[in-house]
């Protein structure tokens, strides 16, 4: 599957550190970024739009009567030089957006 993960080719150094900024399409759930960057720091995504209320149970009643919709975005996780683009519904597609991460350049 090609990924549509684009990166800006301007990306700006501080130190031994490099942030690099880019865009992801709804279909990608990966951004790698080891061609780039030794580690990743933190990251961060900014989707295009809002994802459909997830209902969540706030209350100590497992019945749902105290049942609250929840607007969430999607969010990102990291493991090495790896983005994960991750939504709070199991069974969500991601919508795509921006994103920011923060690493130890190579």
């Amino acid at each position: 599957m090609k990924m549509a993960v684009t990166i800006d080719p301007r990306p700006t150094y501080f130190g031994d550190r490099m942030v690099v900024t880019g865009s992801y399409a709804a279909s990608d759930t990966t951004i790698e970024l080891g061609s780039l960057l030794i580690s990743v720091d933190m990251a961060v995504v900014t989707p295009t739009g809002a994802l459909a209320p997830q209902t969540l149970e706030p209350g100590t009643a497992a019945d749902q009567s105290d049942a609250a919709p929840f607007t969430f975005g999607e969010f990102a996780t990291v493991s090495g030089t790896t983005i994960t683009v991750n939504t709070p519904g199991a069974a969500q597609a991601t919508i795509g957006g921006t994103f920011m991460a923060i690493g130890r350049r190579s």
